[in-house]
């Protein structure tokens, strides 16, 4: 059976087994410190809060609101660009939601990479399932817990200050697990290994991830840009194909979400409250070929 910590609290884990090495040490304090708006602003909404982007046709009547229109009309401006990025990010992690299943209330998922903690609390509420989430973060992992708390779900929403490449959770315990956006922060060996390790045999895995093109050619300007600005490695197309056949994961549905996700971006540069200077890098990635967004369902053989 998955980790049952007392409460909520994850066990106490030594600096050196949660981060293996420097470089995971440096993303460890970079989430620590992390305080972007663009995260919390848009979680306050509904207290669901993603670390991830959005998809789907965008309501443009939101803009409709005079920027310099005096001080209700921007503060109106504000708050619906807000409201309209984060259903967009909830469209995107309800889709990944609906590639776990089918679940049941007694079955356990994994979610690697967890932030704090939306992705886990969507696959609860649709399926009434166990959940274990996983972050290198301290922070994260505390905030996280204290949001399940304050939703009454905490006797099966938990989460864990641990690696996801090194869990210490059950072997074969789980029926479905998945990375959101967060697979650029490993080598994907490791991680399908330890994916392949957790789950259960047909269990289901599933991630939506921005990864270089191998058409385009190598790493273009603009993903060396996406890479540096979140101190983070994204993998070619074809990596992930690759590593999922060596750790026995199958695919069974690829979908290109590219053209779903660039409306988002194209709202996300005109919300000045929230931009962080990353937002033309992606559209220009997006848009001329050498970056895509892709969700990929693999079950466990």
């Amino acid at each position: 059976m998955p980790i049952t910590d007392a409460g909520t609290a994850a066990a106490p884990m030594p600096t050196q087994a949660t981060c293996q090495s420097t470089y995971q040490t440096r993303v460890a304090d970079y989430w620590n410190a992390e305080e972007n708006p663009v995260n919390l602003e848009l979680g306050k909404i509904d207290d669901l809060y993603h670390h991830h982007y959005g998809i789907g046709d965008v309501d443009w009547s939101v803009l409709d609101e005079s920027r310099d229109g005096g001080g209700d009309g921007a503060a109106m401006r504000r708050d619906r660009t807000t409201a309209e990025l984060h259903r967009l990010e909830q469209a995107q992690a309800d889709l990944l939601a609906s590639h776990l299943g089918p679940l049941s209330r007694a079955d356990h998922v994994f979610d690697a990479g967890c932030g704090r903690g939306g992705g886990s609390v969507v696959a609860h509420l649709r399926y009434g399932c166990h959940t274990d989430g996983v972050t290198i973060s301290r922070k994260q992992a505390d905030f996280a817990n204290a949001q399940a708390r304050s939703r009454n779900i905490d006797d099966k929403v938990r989460y864990h200050h641990r690696n996801m490449l090194d869990t210490g959770l059950p072997s074969g315990a789980y029926a479905a697990s998945w990375n959101n956006e967060s697979t650029m922060y490993v080598e994907l060996d490791l991680l399908f290994a330890e994916h392949a390790r957790l789950l259960r045999r047909g269990g289901r895995y599933v991630t939506i991830t921005g990864c270089y093109n191998d058409a385009y050619g190598r790493a273009s300007r603009e993903v060396s840009l996406i890479n540096a600005h979140y101190i983070c490695d994204i993998h070619p197309r074809s990596e992930y194909f690759r590593a999922m056949a060596r750790n026995r994961l199958v695919p069974v549905h690829v979908q290109d979400l590219t053209a779903d996700t660039i409306p988002y971006w194209e709202l996300r540069k005109q919300a000045d409250h929230l931009v962080t200077g990353i937002e033309e890098t992606f559209l220009s990635a997006y848009e001329n070929g050498s970056f895509q967004y892709l969700l990929i369902a693999a079950d466990r053989v």
